[in-house]
């Protein structure tokens, strides 16, 4: 089955829930009008579908190689690919027109990204980063270094990576070790060892723009003295053009479960040039604009491998004859029935949709935040927005990237036997959404970041006006009776979540190990209640359009996965709660030689 992008599923978002025409005044959206956006995205999914998904089951197959001098060769067909997608402008979607970028709301580049991680996710990974790599270099660098790196990253004429991880540390930074020496001369010489770099080395593009923690000689241990660097493979000119070679190589290629054709190397520096960005011992504060872009791109990536494994299980339902119907033959002129009739099947393919639905609604509305925190003219909206972007982003990541995985797992599951074999592409599909729960923070990060950090932060003043939104969207709404299913249902939700933000802020403080304990539970309620919000926005956009005389079944058929989300998914807010408000106690008391 060949991957569709879901278009209509893009626009309905954008027109009927976004209603992006409204800000048509803010930088970027005037060139965003709905036709527009609706011609950007169909030539999109026609790219992606024809020219980037035909390759993903060539990349899952023959994967990277490291050659002895240690350049890589991606798969075949990639590095077409990649000049087909540089030449073509899409890289430069998103990115501000000083740069050469086309400067269009995050929100419509976030559709087109989700198309690329359906089609091919580890081919989408080198233009992901690179997009990382340009708004670190955006937000933190000199004059100067936003006029050489910026125009060649925002087209994709050279790609980027980010180099935190070491053998020694992953999410603790504070254990870092490569060092930063002062050459005299501006630049600093860096030596160290990364691992787990994504794209840290190909043959996609003349040159790649590393950046790299370090920390400079004499610096503050722990992450107060950790500083970012520009270490590029190929030392550029002033004018752009390429010198000498960087002291920067891949040692290694890691052999991994998925995404075979994301080179992930090992890169060995060995007093190679670096330029520092911003300040000195203030890297981590650059570095967060790219990791928190990275978290996002990861939730989506999730849904993404979620969306391109149902519609594979989806095709693969409606043509599989199975067994009969437990109320009797549905097909009587065939052999058997197709596997839809079986009311399991159909569990495991609606809650999918249901996830999927809301999810990149939830997604789409968050991005949407993104764009007002950094265009709109008043300085509320974009302090709400960028309270919104902080607490959702851990949410997004982690609630969406578990139940991605899960859906890719029901969707093997669909297909019987079939689906464990490598005759179709469940395994593929089931293997590379795995590394989402893992990396830019794994999920248990995510969660303690959630209640750690974000809901306390400012007073807690971003969750206590996510929930305020709920109450006056279902105090406005609640008199309809044909949307009441729905803003029933989010009522009830909110409360258990508001019931677990108090537990959490009562019991959490007394006793972190609460805090720790609750976490990722707290994550799935305020996912599943962001979830519920996002069915209430859509199931009254939907009724809005069938008033008018719309016929179109997609509406109505939107309406009954709402409803299945609320009878089948959403009852789950309970048992998350009454995990969370359990405590530590039982956890923490065994014994850790007892494991």
């Amino acid at each position: 089955m060949t991957y569709q992008p879901p278009v209509r599923e893009h626009l309905f978002l954008l027109r009927d829930i976004l209603a992006i025409e409204q800000y048509a005044t803010l930088p970027g959206f005037a060139d965003a009008s709905y036709e527009t956006v609706g011609q950007i995205l169909e030539a999109a999914a026609t790219f992606n579908a024809e020219v980037i998904a035909p390759l993903n089951a060539v990349g899952d197959k023959q994967g990277c190689r490291l050659n002895p001098d240690h350049s890589v060769v991606t798969p075949d067909g990639f590095k077409e690919a990649y000049r087909a997608l540089v030449e073509a402008g899409w890289p430069a979607l998103g990115a501000d027109p000083a740069w050469g970028g086309q400067g269009l709301p995050a929100v419509v580049n976030l559709a087109v990204s989700e198309m690329a991680s359906s089609a091919n996710m580890a081919f989408g990974m080198y233009p992901g980063l690179t997009h990382g790599a340009y708004s670190a270099i955006e937000y933190g660098g000199s004059d100067d270094q936003k006029a050489l790196y910026l125009p060649r990253l925002a087209s994709g004429q050279w790609t980027g990576t980010m180099n935190l991880t070491e053998p020694q540390c992953g999410t603790d930074l504070g254990l870092l070790r490569t060092k930063a020496v002062p050459a005299g001369d501006g630049t600093y010489r860096i030596t160290g060892q990364k691992i787990w770099i994504s794209g840290g080395e190909h043959d996609l593009a003349e040159n790649i723009v590393h950046l790299v923690l370090a920390r400079i000689e004499g610096a503050p241990g722990g992450t107060r003295g950790i500083s970012l660097f520009i270490v590029p493979k190929f030392i550029p000119n002033a004018d752009g053009s390429l010198g000498a070679r960087n002291s920067v190589i891949c040692a290694g290629l890691e052999k991994k479960m998925g995404i075979h054709g994301s080179a992930t190397c090992v890169m060995a520096h060995d007093e190679a040039t670096g330029w520092l960005i911003g300040e000195e011992n203030r890297g981590l504060a650059v570095m967060f604009v790219m990791m928190n872009e990275a978290r996002i791109g990861v939730g989506l990536q999730g849904l993404a491998q979620a969306e391109a494994a149902y519609q594979a299980a989806a095709a693969f339902a409606r043509d599989r004859l199975q067994g009969r119907a437990l109320t009797g033959p549905k097909n009587p002129d065939g052999p058997a029935d197709s596997i839809l009739v079986h009311p399991d099947v159909r569990r495991m393919l609606l809650d999918a949709r249901a996830i999927l639905e809301a999810g990149r609604a939830f997604l789409f509305w968050t991005a949407l935040r993104g764009d007002l925190a950094h265009r709109h003219p008043d300085e509320a909206v974009r302090q709400r927005a960028e309270d919104y972007m902080g607490l959702l982003t851990p949410v997004l990541k982690g609630y969406l990237t578990d139940r991605g995985f899960a859906i890719c797992s029901d969707s093997m599951q669909v297909y019987g036997g079939s689906g464990f074999t490598e005759t179709f592409s469940a395994s593929q599909s089931l293997r590379d959404s795995r590394i989402t729960l893992i990396y830019e923070g794994t999920n248990g990060v995510q969660a303690l970041d959630l209640v750690g950090r974000k809901l306390g932060a400012k007073g807690g003043r971003a969750v206590m006006t996510f929930l305020g939104e709920i109450d006056a969207f279902v105090a406005a709404e609640s008199a309809d009776p044909d949307l009441k299913r729905f803003t029933d249902a989010l009522a009830g939700a909110k409360a258990q979540l508001q019931q677990g933000t108090m537990w959490l802020m009562q019991n959490g403080l007394t006793n972190p190990d609460n805090a720790g304990a609750a976490s990722t539970d707290y994550m799935h309620l305020f996912g599943l209640t962001g979830l519920a919000f996002m069915w209430a926005l859509m199931a009254k956009a939907a009724l809005a359009r069938m008033a008018a005389g719309d016929t179109d079944p997609f509406y109505a058929n939107k309406l009954l996965i709402g409803r299945h989300f609320i009878e089948r998914i959403l009852p789950l807010t309970g048992a998350h709660l009454a995990k969370l408000e359990s405590g530590s106690a039982t956890l923490m008391s065994f014994p850790s030689e007892a494991f």
